[in-house]
């Protein structure tokens, strides 16, 4: 009997020790599996218009000509070590100016120097992307990388509505700057859109794809800051209102259309709200000028085509610096002892 017992009390101690055992592994291995969490990103930065006024030849010119601002706020969820998710909404101004760009160099640039168009257009930008993380993250947000680069790439929904100053209004003798207003391009149809034989009017809702990439750093259990650069190709050649299409019959327009749609010979460039003078130097330009190049003024003030870039589309250009904050995850009670 008691040999019995002894080896009934052998197997249930064997049969224990092996339930612990086997409990311990589960445990690991249910702590070794990665804990998804998410961020609440803030961040600020530049913003850089690519297009007809600033153009993708001379992309150092281009970043560096008129930088303006974008903030953004966004949602970022962790799902793996390597691969989050991020939903970001962005506003951000962008400008360009035909005078700005050209004036360093009239002769280089002359077909932009002619034109005269400027814009400036507020962005309101939704973006989700996809977020891969060189570096991986450890079990759960506690335990993340210090320093982790990515790279990331999504697709991007962006309302927008190009502006520019109306005309500088000149008195009797003295050039009066207070009647400059800035005003929305699309409804006045500058290339002749909705007119018979022209595109039809563009849309102020377009698509993006933003791509780029970044780097973050961990300043504690709570927080991150991060700084980053994205580029959007967007579906629209219109952010700066400027196509391929042709400057508009003047007789199909009225009123501040009239004036909007052809800029080429105004003497003033309108952009600043002390205007300069932009006629002068082109007339002392082809005065002093060579036949080839007087030709050349000629063809850019009477080219019928608005656009000097092609036929590509549109982009900008995001630099960004952040804090994200680490969303807390679920409070765990204490083991019962």
């Amino acid at each position: 009997m008691n040999k019995y017992k002894q080896v009934v009390i052998g197997a249930a101690t064997i049969c224990l020790l092996a339930g612990l055992v086997t409990e311990s592994s589960a445990q690991r291995r249910q702590n070794a599996r990665f804990a998804p969490y998410s961020s609440i990103t803030f961040g600020a930065g530049t913003s850089t218009y690519f297009g007809d006024l600033a153009g993708y030849r001379k992309p150092i010119k281009s970043l560096f000509t008129l930088p303006r601002w974008n903030v953004g706020l966004g949602y970022t969820r962790q799902f793996t070590p390597h691969f989050a998710a991020r939903a970001m909404f962005t506003w951000a101004r962008i400008t360009g100016d035909d005078y700005t760009f050209a004036k360093s160099n009239i002769e280089e640039y002359l077909p932009q120097y002619a034109r005269n168009a400027h814009f400036r257009n507020d962005l309101k930008e939704f973006a989700v992307t996809g977020i891969y993380n060189f570096i991986e993250d450890g079990r759960n947000s506690e335990s993340r990388a210090k320093i982790t680069p990515y790279i990331f790439g999504g697709l991007a929904l962006v309302a927008h509505s190009p502006e520019a100053r109306t005309p500088v209004a000149t008195g009797t003798g003295t050039d009066v700057y207070a009647g400059q207003e800035w005003v929305k391009l699309q409804p006045l149809h500058t290339e002749g859109q909705g007119q018979p034989g022209f595109d039809k009017p563009y849309s102020l809702v377009t698509l993006a794809i933003p791509v780029g990439f970044g780097v973050r750093y961990k300043l504690n259990e709570s927080f991150n800051i991060g700084a980053e650069i994205g580029f959007r190709y967007t579906f629209t050649d219109y952010l700066d209102d400027v196509g391929n299409g042709p400057y508009a019959d003047p007789a199909t327009q009225q009123g501040v259309a009239t004036v909007m749609s052809n800029r080429r010979f105004e003497q003033f460039a309108a952009r600043y709200k002390n205007a300069p003078d932009r006629y002068t130097p082109l007339q002392n330009l082809f005065n002093n000028g060579s036949p080839e190049l007087q030709a050349a003024i000629s063809d850019a003030l009477t080219t019928p085509v608005r656009s000097t870039d092609g036929k590509l589309n549109d982009g900008y250009l995001l630099t960004n610096f952040s804090i994200h904050y680490i969303i807390p995850g679920k409070i765990k009670c204490p083991p019962v002892k």
